[in-house]
C-alpha cells in the first residue's frame, strides 16, 4: 500500500495543525496504549510513573511525536529516513514490533478526537496508509 502524491500532501497538509500541538497527542496516544494494552507497560517497567499524562509518559509522548515529524519530513524514503529509530527499537530497546501497530492505532483515534472537522475520511485514509508505512519501516531491522 504504497503513499500517492495526493496522500503525501494530504499528511503534510494535515501534519502542520497538528504540529502545534504535537507533545499533548502523543502524551495521549501513549496514556491510551497503556491504558488499553496493559501489556505494552512492560517496556516501562522502568519509570515510576505509568499514569496517563505523568512526566516520564508526556515525555515518551512527545519523543514519539518527534518520530513521527521525522517520518513526515522524510515521507518519500520512510525505510531509510527512519532506519536508525528502526535499530533502536529492533536491537537496544528490543520492542516487539507489533506494539508500533497498536501505538499507530492510538495515534489515529487521538487525532480523530482532536481534530474532528480536520479528520475527514481522505485525511483518516491518508494518514492510516502514512502510519501503516512507518510501521513497516520502523519493523524493518526485524527482518
Amino acid at each position: 500500500m504504497s503513499l500517492t502524491a495526493k496522500n503525501k500532501d494530504t499528511i503534510k497538509s494535515f501534519w502542520a495543525k497538528v504540529a502545534p500541538r504535537a507533545e499533548d497527542i502523543g502524551t495521549d496516544a501513549l496514556s491510551r496504549m497503556l491504558v488499553v494494552y496493559p501489556q505494552t507497560k512492560t517496556y516501562f517497567s522502568h519509570w515510576k510513573d505509568l499514569s496517563p499524562g505523568s512526566a516520564p509518559v508526556r515525555k515518551h509522548g512527545k519523543t514519539v511525536m518527534s518520530g513521527v515529524a521525522e517520518a513526515v519530513s522524510k515521507i518519500d524514503d520512510l525505510t531509510a529516513g527512519l532506519l536508525t529509530l528502526s535499530e533502536l527499537h529492533a536491537f537496544q530497546l528490543r520492542v516487539d514490533p507489533a506494539n508500533f501497530k497498536i501505538l499507530s492505532h492510538n495515534l489515529l483515534v487521538v487525532l480523530a478526537i482532536q481534530f474532528p472537522n480536520d479528520f475527514t475520511p481522505e485525511v483518516h485514509v491518508a494518514m492510516d496508509k502514512f502510519l501503516s508505512a512507518v510501521v513497516l519501516a520502523l519493523s524493518e531491522k526485524y527482518r
